[in-house]
C-alpha cells in the first residue's frame, strides 16, 4: 500500500456536494482516509472567476499511480467537469490532483508527481499540513511546513469541514 495525497478544488455550483461525492467515491479506493478542512482561496492565475474551495485527502492506496489518475478523472467527469471547454486555471465543478504518490517521482505525459506546482500553492500545503504535518517533499527532503512558511501569504482561509461547520 502506498500513501497518496489528493488535492480537491471547486468554484462552480455546489462545491461541498462535489467534494462529498468525490470522497464517497474515493473511499472505495483509498483506505485509512484523512480529510482536511475546506479552505476558501482567491483565484491565482485566471482572476475573473469566483473564489475556490479546496481540501486535501490522504490515505493508503493499493493500485498504480496511473490507475489512481484514471479513477480521479472518472470522478471529475461524473461531477460535470468538461475539460474540452474550460479555461486553463479557470472555473470548474471539481478538480482532483494527484499531489503525492508515496515517495515516488513520476514524470509521464499524463502524470507528474509530486505535482509540479504544489510547493507554490498554500491552498494545497495548508490543508496538507493540517492532516500530515510532518510530511516531506520527496524531491528535496524538505518539510512541507518549511516550504509553506517561506511562501508569501496567499489568503487561504478555513471555511469549514466537509461534514460539519
Amino acid at each position: 500500500m502506498t500513501q497518496v495525497v489528493l488535492g480537491l478544488g471547486s468554484n462552480c455550483g455546489e462545491s461541498v456536494s462535489y467534494f462529498r461525492h468525490a470522497v464517497e467515491s474515493l473511499e472505495k479506493e483509498i483506505h485509512q482516509m484523512k480529510m482536511s478542512s475546506i479552505y476558501k482561496t482567491k483565484p491565482m492565475e485566471y482572476l475573473q472567476q469566483d473564489d475556490f474551495y479546496n481540501m486535501v485527502i490522504a490515505g493508503m492506496y493499493s493500485g498504480t499511480a496511473e490507475h489512481l489518475l484514471d479513477a480521479v478523472l472518472d470522478i471529475e467527469n461524473v461531477n460535470l467537469r468538461d475539460r474540452s471547454s474550460e479555461i486553463r486555471y479557470g472555473p470548474r465543478t471539481l478538480d482532483i490532483d494527484v499531489e503525492l504518490f508515496g515517495n515516488s517521482v513520476i514524470d509521464t505525459p499524463r502524470l507528474q508527481v509530486p505535482h509540479p506546482r504544489m510547493k507554490n500553492r498554500q491552498f494545497v500545503l495548508i490543508p496538507l499540513l493540517e492532516i500530515l504535518p510532518q510530511l516531506s517533499d520527496p524531491l528535496t527532503g524538505r518539510l512541507f511546513q518549511d516550504i509553506c512558511a517561506a511562501l508569501p501569504d496567499q489568503g487561504v482561509l478555513k471555511a469549514g469541514t466537509l461534514y460539519g461547520s
